[in-house]
């Protein structure tokens, strides 16, 4: 199914040397930002919190209902840990590459605000440890997908796919269906219906967010020598694979209406949505610019979440 050939830009390897810098140790230490904030950027709390709200969507869809105080709060402690862990693992990982992005050149594992962090990789792994091993004592469908997730976005995503292949995020993205599986596992039914068609929905809807990305810092992924689909593809076919993946979210998505426990509630908004997100890669095909791509990445994270927050709300209102 995908096929390319690498597109040269027209942008000069000694231009793109030269169009930033790295800050200076003094200047980080002049603005050195607070501890909480640090631990957010390391943890990457924005991002986990997204896979958290994935896993509350898998515990309200595959339970059709209320799921429970327990099961939730289970989910939810055993996947931040899970998903922080992992998230610390490819900062460390990536911190190399991550100094030669505008995007990324100041987390705290390249500005020198966390000037030892040999000790990131250890606390992190003993996260994931132990959340797996925690739940691995009384629910080992839940232990199973948190160990999945984990694997997936460290190993298989940062060490052996991002660094070599433009189809790194669309196999990654099975870590984001780990997280729905996880809540799905924590609320007894890892396996229903509606959970795994969620489950394939953020599968097939990473390639649509995190490509639109990488157009917008295509020249950033050259520059770190990162194999991103937008740097080996022209804008224009980076936009039409990006609307393969987006057609095939919306086809899940609207698939999800048809649960029982989902019903009208659930399809309207998320209908209009996917309308929405469809016309916005419509207008990227068009017009491959970083301003339109940037729109569909800020719109990609609101579409995943109207579908995850209807998938809650209707599973607890439609009559059954």
């Amino acid at each position: 199914m995908y096929s390319f050939k690498r597109f040269r830009h027209p942008t000069s390897p000694e231009a793109l040397a030269g169009e930033t810098t790295l800050p200076t140790q003094a200047a980080a230490r002049a603005t050195r930002p607070s501890t909480l904030h640090t631990l957010m950027v390391l943890f990457k709390a924005r991002v986990v919190s997204l896979l958290l709200f994935a896993a509350l969507g898998g515990a309200f869809v595959a339970s059709g209902g209320w799921p429970g105080w327990q099961p939730l709060a289970v989910a939810m402690f055993s996947g931040w840990l899970a998903a922080s862990g992992a998230s610390a693992l490819n900062q460390y990982i990536e911190r190399k590459s991550d100094g030669v992005m505008t995007r990324t050149r100041h987390r705290p594992l390249v500005d020198g605000t966390i000037p030892n962090p040999a000790w990131v990789p250890w606390v992190a792994t003993a996260m994931i440890a132990l959340a797996v091993g925690w739940t691995w004592t009384f629910n080992r469908w839940l232990s199973f997908w948190l160990a999945m997730g984990a694997f997936i976005y460290v190993v298989v995503y940062t060490v052996w796919l991002k660094p070599r292949t433009p189809l790194n995020i669309v196999i990654g993205g099975a870590a984001g269906s780990a997280a729905v599986l996880s809540g799905a596992a924590a609320a007894g039914r890892w396996d229903a219906p509606a959970a795994l068609v969620l489950a394939m929905l953020v599968f097939l809807w990473t390639p649509t967010h995190f490509w639109s990305l990488a157009i917008v810092y295509r020249h950033d992924y050259a520059r770190s020598d990162t194999p991103m689909l937008p740097v080996m593809v022209s804008p224009r076919q980076a936009a039409f694979w990006v609307f393969l993946h987006t057609a095939a979210t919306a086809f899940a998505a609207l698939a999800l209406a048809f649960d029982p426990a989902l019903g009208l509630i659930y399809a309207i908004p998320v209908g209009l949505a996917t309308a929405d997100l469809l016309w916005r890669n419509v207008r990227l095909l068009r017009t491959p610019t970083p301003k339109l791509a940037r729109s569909l990445f800020i719109a990609s994270n609101l579409y995943l979440t109207v579908v995850l927050v209807m998938a809650c709300v209707a599973s607890l209102i439609t009559p059954a």
